[in-house]
């Protein structure tokens, strides 16, 4: 394999999709351009979880915005992280915070911002959103300023 990532155990590999929440999973790489502030989007339209009080699925399309530090998150290991939703069981509200607080352990990113769009289950459609910007930066005050101003879709 002639690549410069090869620490990567799931790009360009066969992965067997992960039965239940699998953090473990997730795999980041150096950034090739940390001098520069810039977006990177992320968008799940499929992803699954499971009410913890039914167990019945729960569906929503989850959006992840951040600007990367020295490290960003390798698309494939990030699609195989958010399948592990797909038999685990917690509130809407409690999984964008756990996609926000393991998406910044692995990165430390400068920003980040986790919505999910849940579908209506009975009536009632739920968008929880989270941000994260990193201590003592611009980014601290941009997360404080994209929260008070924030506004679902």
């Amino acid at each position: 394999m002639d690549r410069k990532e090869e620490h990567l155990q799931s790009l360009g590999r066969y992965s067997k999709i992960p039965e239940t929440y699998a953090p473990e999973v997730l795999e980041a790489f150096e950034n090739k351009h940390p001098e520069r502030d810039y977006w990177v989007q992320f968008n799940c339209p499929e992803f699954t979880a499971l009410c913890p009080i039914t167990g019945q699925p729960d569906f929503a399309e989850i959006k992840i915005m951040y600007i990367p530090d020295m490290k960003m998150v390798e698309s494939k290991s990030l699609k195989l992280y958010m399948f592990s939703f797909r038999n685990h069981g917690d509130f809407h509200e409690d999984v964008i915070n756990i996609i926000l607080n393991d998406l910044v352990k692995l990165m430390d990113p400068r920003y980040i911002e986790v919505v999910g769009y849940f579908l209506p289950r009975g009536g009632i459609s739920i968008y929880p959103y989270a941000n994260y910007g990193k201590p003592g930066t611009k980014f601290e005050k941009m997360a404080e300023e994209r929260m008070r101003s924030y506004q679902i879709r």
